[in-house]
This record gives structure tokens, sequence and C-alpha cells, in this order.
């Protein structure tokens, strides 16, 4: 009889891999779940016995399937797990893998497509509850309080994305025809004409009835200076990583929003915390964050926001992608993946 294929599961916060995984013929596959992620092996602040348990973990197994980015794997991880022969991910993009060092030692790494407007949803869901306090009315309302402070309305003000790819254009789209918001752009290599491209692909008119440009791209300094919400919309690299610090928060008007539902890193925590911590502007709305899931000690989760003159700070678990039917469709492309592998088959999105 032969030995089962070993394959660990891991991260599926909301178990919608187990019926797809556990429908396999438990003769050919040995199947393990992990839902509890551990520190990432290459964050400076893992300590070495937390990479050993990671490895430990992972060492005994043929097949791991990974959730996004929430485990990375590094050259020095992959190095240490001699029984790995495939690696499954989600989307066609995941920067937390070394793929040169898996593809060295012949580790097929393969993706899987599909999703929706999933992100961009999310991300004008913060904006508004940002701007019209809805945690905190929330809050004050299941501990016996009433009304909080007043809302703020979004109808003919600044909307200012950093960054005019597919996502920045859909959110910044919704803002100016939905709630007729003015919007301004930037991002390293933006050009008007690029954003005038993309106002035509989003179904609108280059200039409007003023003449003034629908996307209007201006420079850094103008959009952190004059927007009244900051949309983060940057791919994450070693060029945009921390390019929103203290010098452009400390532009920011004292009544603007920031939101970030890209990456943590383009923006530099400590720089934000301490702003916010000083009330310097009105509030933010943050969907990822450095190291994630958030420590349970994290300033984030321990601080008193929107007390003593701190600013308002409304938190999501990194649930821009997070659909049902997203998740279900990227399991689904794993499975297929998986048996196309083991009868020899070329893999659908492989990763290089």
């Amino acid at each position: 009889m032969s030995v089962p294929v070993k394959i660990a599961v891991l991260d599926d916060y909301q178990g919608i891999s187990e019926p797809k995984f556990k429908a396999l013929d438990p003769a050919k596959y040995d199947i393990s779940f992990f839902k509890d992620t551990l520190l990432p092996y290459n964050h400076p602040e893992t300590p070495q016995d937390v990479k050993d348990q990671l490895v430990a973990r992972l060492e005994p197994f043929n097949v791991i399937s990974t959730m996004r980015e929430r485990t990375p794997f590094p050259r020095e991880l992959i190095a240490r797990l001699p029984n790995l022969k495939l690696l499954l991910t989600t989307g066609n993009r995941n920067l937390a893998l070394d793929l040169p060092a898996f593809q060295e030692r012949g580790i097929p790494v393969a993706g899987a497509v599909g999703g929706s407007d999933s992100t961009t949803e999310h991300c004008v869901a913060l904006i508004l509850a940002a701007a019209r306090n809805v945690a905190q009315d929330d809050l004050s309302v299941k501990t016996g309080g009433w009304q909080t402070v007043p809302t703020v309305s979004l109808s003919g003000k600044l909307f200012g994305t950093v960054g005019l790819g597919r996502l920045g254009m859909a959110v910044a789209r919704i803002m100016a025809v939905a709630f007729g918001m003015r919007v301004i752009a930037w991002s390293e290599n933006l050009t008007q004409e690029r954003a005038d491209e993309q106002a035509t692909k989003a179904g609108l008119p280059v200039e409007g009835k003023d003449g003034e440009k629908t996307f209007r791209v201006v420079s850094k300094e103008e959009l952190f200076r004059t927007a009244d919400v900051v949309s983060v919309h940057l791919v994450l690299s070693d060029r945009s990583r921390g390019g929103i610090a203290a010098r452009e928060l400390e532009m920011m008007k004292s009544t603007a929003i920031l939101v970030n539902t890209s990456r943590g890193p383009l923006v530099v925590e400590k720089d934000l915390l301490d702003a916010l911590e000083k009330g310097k502007i009105r509030a933010a709305a943050l969907d990822v964050f450095d190291l994630e899931p958030l420590p349970l000690d994290s300033r984030w989760r321990t601080t008193k926001w929107g007390q003593d003159g701190r600013s308002r700070v409304l938190l999501t678990p990194h649930m821009g992608y997070v659909e049902e039917a997203t998740l279900d469709a990227w399991y689904d492309e794993q499975i297929k993946n998986l048996q196309r592998w083991e009868g020899g088959e070329e893999l659908a999105q492989s990763l290089y």
C-alpha cells in the first residue's frame, strides 16, 4: 500500500477548505488543518524558538495549502522543509513567497484565480463607517449610551487616492459618482494622461462640467495637504514600503480620514500610531497591519482610541478579500491543482 500524501492546510480561519479537502480519498491523502497563524519566520521580532516551532509544524508535509500572505515562505524556511513537494496558494500573486527558492528546489507553486470587488466594497464601507462614526456609536448604544460626536458629510469633499490602479480607480469612481466627491490622485509614476485613461475606463468623462479633471493628478504633498479622505491603493514593493511616514501624516488636515486596505507596511506603523495618539487627524480606518494577526498586546488593540484627544480608529482583520464565494472558488482550484499535480498534469496558474 502506498503512503498517503501528507497535506497541511494553513490559516483557513473560516473552515471553508475543510469539506473540500475532507472529501478526498483518506487512503491517498492525510490532511491536517492549522487555523492558528504563527509569527512569520522572517519577521524581525520572531524568536528562534517560534521559528523552530513553525518548522516542526510544517516539516512533515509533502503539500502545503496557504491562504494569501498569512504564512510567508522565505528562502530560509523553504530550506528547512525537505519533504515539501508542492505549494498551493491563492490569488495570482503572493509577495510572501520566495519563488526563486521554490524554483531552485523544483517545488511547483500554484495560485488560484477568481475574486470580486470585495476589497473595493470593504474600502468604501470603511470610509463611510469612519465618516459616520458607525463603530463608536454602535458601541455607545450597546453599552448604555447614545449619540457621541457629530458625523461628517463626504459630499463635495476631496478624495485623495494614493495609487490609481484597478482598486484605486474603482474606489475613486464610487466616491465620485455616489457621493459627489472630487478626486485627486498621486503615485510615483502616475501621469495625467494615465489618469484620464482610467477615468474613461471607469465610464466617467475625462473632465467635469467645470472643466476640472475627473481624476486630477497632483503632487504627493498636495494630496496629503488637501484631501479630506486619503485612501491607500499601492502594491507593496521595496520602493513603496514606508512611503507614507511622519512627514506625510503631518501634512494632513486635522479633519482628514486615512484609510488603508492595501498593505500595512506601506505606512510607517510607528509614525501612524504616534500621529493618531496625538489626535493629528480625525480618524483612521485600517484593514491591514505590519504584523498579522495583530498580537494581543499590540498598541492597536490596547489604546483607548477616540478618548483623551486621540483620533478615532476603526480596525478590521484584513477582511478586504475575505468573501465567501471568493474563498470557496480558491479552495476548489487548489483541489483541482492537487489532483493535476498527482496526475502529472500541468498546473493551472503556476506562479513561476
